[in-house]
């Protein structure tokens, strides 16, 4: 899937903390997660500060940076990410072979 996504980041909530040193600059590890409905507002996500492991287990709140919406989309559906040690390969030749149905009334 190509797209464009866009939205508004609330700067002032970047925990100082979190920011670290690389090779061409200063980062700030985050997350985009997309939503498969818009909310009433028309965003189909929201961008918050990455958590480590131990942050998640101790269930500490998210730090919610703004939220996003799709601009533009080649129509295509968004592959999954593949995770470590795992072969995506698989479930995509399963997904192909399976039969399509043109004559559903939806």
């Amino acid at each position: 899937m190509a797209g464009i996504l866009k939205g508004n980041l609330d700067v002032t909530k970047i925990p100082k903390n979190k920011i670290y040193e690389g090779k061409k600059g200063k980062y700030i590890p985050v997350v985009v997660s997309i939503n498969n409905e818009v909310d009433q507002f028309g965003h189909n996500g929201a961008v918050t500060v990455d958590q480590s492991k131990e942050e998640r287990e101790a269930k500490e709140p998210k730090i919610y940076l703004g939220n996003i919406k799709v601009v533009w989309t080649d129509g295509e559906a968004m592959p999954a990410a593949q995770q470590q040690g795992q072969s995506q390969s698989a479930p995509v030749a399963q997904a192909a072979a399976a039969p399509t149905n043109d004559d559903l009334p939806f």
